[in-house]
């Protein structure tokens, strides 16, 4: 574990999660977005659920990790 410094504080984050996942109960999920949120800027932290998604991943899930790789990272020449 490192230190949160001013760099790190503004780092983006996407965090995805099934409701219906087995192994990672939602509520785990939603735990750890608040903590993630209490370190680092708030305004920053996505959290997405998926309808039906068990502990595996969805198109819509893929969608919204291309959009925000586009987003934060950038293109590749």
């Amino acid at each position: 574990q490192g230190p949160i410094n001013g760099v790190n504080k503004e780092i983006a984050v996407l965090q995805c999660h099934g409701d219906c996942d087995p192994l990672v109960p939602l509520m785990f999920g939603s735990l750890t977005v608040e903590k993630l949120k209490s370190m680092i800027n708030p305004a920053n932290v996505t959290f997405r659920t998926y309808s039906g998604m068990m502990h595996s991943s969805c198109i819509e899930e893929m969608m919204d990790v291309k959009q925000f790789i586009d987003k934060h990272l950038p293109p590749i020449d």
